[in-house]
């Protein structure tokens, strides 16, 4: 993106260990209901064995199954990923079902914001073309506000939307 310098410093991050039990009976199910991160990326190590997770393909809305490739990392934007690039990148929308009645899990890394300043996107992210999308704010206060609007999806991330003045 043509950017240089320390952008991410001190921004903490959370490391996941994910077991989901699933049985027979707990085929078809979800175990972990349709979200988007909050934070600005994860990187997952997903079950090699079994399948489960799914994203909202962007531009048809439909659920696409995401299969695991042995030996790779999965890498997902999240909400803050989204405000700080100015919309260029895209807070995916995803889920785990359960598809098959065995343990499946996964390792994640959230990169979350950073504990102080104000996520915004960078000035050289800002032009005519690409006026800003959304205000300066605070992750913790995205957070909480996500908890408040029972928003899992994005969508407390609008509420943060610059209003045109035109």
């Amino acid at each position: 993106m043509g950017l240089e310098g320390e952008l991410f410093k001190g921004w903490p991050c959370q490391f996941r260990l994910n077991k989901y039990h699933f049985t027979p009976q707990t085929i078809g199910s979800s175990g972990a209901p349709m979200h988007t991160d909050a934070g600005f990326l994860t990187i997952v190590q997903d079950d090699e064995i079994v399948s489960g997770l799914e994203a909202v393909d962007k531009k048809f809305g439909a659920l696409v199954p995401i299969d695991p490739v042995p030996g790779t990392l999965l890498v997902n934007i999240g909400d803050l990923g989204k405000a700080w690039s100015n919309g260029r990148f895209y807070n995916v929308k995803h889920r785990v079902q359960c598809n098959e009645g065995t343990i499946c899990m996964s390792i994640a890394l959230f990169v979350l914001g950073p504990k102080e300043a104000k996520v915004e996107a960078p000035a050289q992210l800002v032009d005519s073309d690409n006026p800003r999308l959304f205000v300066p704010f605070s992750f913790e206060d995205y957070r909480m506000l996500r908890i408040s609007t029972r928003s899992p999806t994005g969508g407390a991330l609008e509420l943060f939307r610059v209003t045109s003045t035109a």
